[in-house]
């Protein structure tokens, strides 16, 4: 007979803008979750306690940890990055323990260089892509599409570079600050814009600083429909971030992230005859538990 699942952890994604709580057993088995929109940003007086006993009400009172911005500075307790190469061992080793609490913080990474980078929450989905996907673990290019994309590099399970493209939040502020976000939104779809706008990106030898203004300009000489000219910026970010992360011959070999947004960074890739790409999904919940399990914080030891 199959004994029932026995909670053995409480892992929390928890970002900026939204938090992602789940209940694991000894496997790594999600037995519940829930999702909140209460990222850093939107927690009252830093009582970040009370969102904490909120989020997880009804449930065990078993062992926690959390990755993302929650360890950043303007998060429950900051917790300093662990410097690249970078794997499991090393984040399960610079864990931080939030006082009077159960909740163990996982630590971002920093690599070093001419142009030095880091992450928080990035390097879990990491760990937790490498789990369910161990034949990247010897060497791949990992792309996290997001408000700052990144491009990470992964030689034998650790992180050893990471490149940064701020594509979304670049998309957000000329959507809500510049004349370009002044045309009317539409309920259409307009995916032909989308890839109007990667294939005008990856033409461009300059980059799309000379094109940012025909957002603008082909809708007023109407050879784009209003509605569709976010569709084309989208197109023109995510292409040129694309166009730059493939110099130098690099090949991703798989997409983390939201569903939707790995979704346009596939069709984009395509676009640029890169087909052989894998999407990953669940990897957040499944890097914390890798990440706890090698701490030693989960009930059973595989």
């Amino acid at each position: 007979m199959r004994m029932p699942a026995t909670p053995s952890l409480i892992a929390l994604d928890w970002g900026t803008s939204s938090l992602r709580a789940y209940l694991l057993d000894d496997t790594g088995t999600v037995l519940d979750s829930r999702a909140e929109p209460r990222g850093i940003m939107q927690v009252r007086d830093g009582n970040f306690s009370a969102v904490f006993s909120e989020v997880t009400a009804n449930w065990p009172p078993v062992t926690s940890i959390a990755a993302g911005m929650i360890g950043s500075a303007n998060g429950w307790v900051e917790t300093p990055y662990c410097e690249a190469p970078a794997g499991a061992e090393e984040l399960a080793a610079s864990l931080i323990r939030v006082p009077d609490s159960g909740l163990h913080i996982v630590p971002g990474v920093a690599t070093d260089g001419e142009n030095p980078n880091v992450m928080r929450g990035e390097e879990t989905q990491i760990i937790g892509a490498l789990q369910l996907h161990p034949e990247l673990a010897s060497r791949s290019l990992l792309v996290l599409p997001g408000t700052h994309s990144k491009w990470v590099q992964v030689v034998n399970g650790r992180i050893v570079d990471t490149t940064t493209f701020i594509t979304g939040e670049l998309f957000a502020v000329l959507r809500e600050h510049s004349i370009l976000g002044r045309n009317p939104a539409s309920d259409s779809s307009y995916d032909d814009a989308f890839s109007r706008g990667v294939l005008a990106a990856q033409a461009s030898s300059q980059g799309i600083a000379p094109l940012l203004f025909s957002v603008r300009s082909l809708v007023l000489t109407q050879r784009l429909a209003a509605g569709a000219s976010l569709e084309y910026l989208s197109g023109l970010l995510i292409g040129d971030e694309v166009r730059c992360g493939l110099m130098d011959g690099a090949r991703p070999d798989a997409l983390i992230g939201d569903a939707e947004l790995c979704e346009r960074y596939l069709t984009t890739l395509q676009l640029f005859d890169e087909t052989d790409v894998t999407v990953i999904d669940g990897a957040a919940q499944a890097g914390l538990f890798c990440i706890a399990e090698r701490a030693g914080l989960t009930r059973a030891v595989h």
